[in-house]
């Protein structure tokens, strides 16, 4: 890790009783118990509020509930090296605003709308940013960005333009 910054004064940062030395411990915890090394689900899902809700915001998945873990496993089972190199942590009360690297090698499947990519040994190094916001110790909201055009690319996927092209054509010329 590099480059850490923690903001707030650990004070009572907001009437949810939650410093801002609280919500940083939360948010750490919560990226060990995803490490590949440790893997430790049920801990993960134990960080969250009942009514918590788990955003991977740019494919516009939400996970609640006994699913909050569900992404944890996947990236788990995709490189079981999987590493969050955390490079800039900024703790505003209970807002935690975290700049990382999703690193591993890919030796597990990747489902895809188009059948299974078999592991192919990919370097991954993904940049995303994630934002936790923290109530009465608990995680109420987590909101991970991830590059996923950066993810797609290290594992070989390329865009398909022609295909798009080719598509919106024919949809235009049936008049939809």
């Amino acid at each position: 890790m590099s480059d850490i910054t923690t903001g707030g004064t650990g004070a009572d940062a907001s009437a949810t009783g939650t410093t801002a030395t609280d919500a940083e411990a939360i948010v750490r915890a919560a990226y060990h118990a995803a490490e590949g090394s440790v893997l430790d689900v049920e801990g993960f899902k134990a960080l969250f509020a009942e009514d918590g809700v788990f955003n991977n915001v740019v494919p516009g998945e939400s996970y609640r509930g006994e699913h909050l873990g569900d992404l944890v496993v996947f990236m788990g089972q995709l490189a079981p090296d999987i590493h969050r190199e955390l490079r800039r942590f900024h703790v505003m009360g209970n807002i935690v605003a975290v700049e990382l690297s999703i690193q591993g090698t890919v030796t597990g499947p990747f489902p895809t709308p188009a059948g299974v990519l078999p592991p192919n040994g990919a370097k991954l190094d993904i940049p995303t940013a994630d934002f936790w916001y923290i109530e009465d110790g608990k995680i109420k909201e987590f909101n991970c960005y991830v590059g996923v055009s950066v993810m797609l690319a290290q594992l070989g996927v390329q865009p398909d333009f022609a295909g798009a092209v080719a598509a919106s054509a024919t949809a235009s010329a049936s008049g939809s």
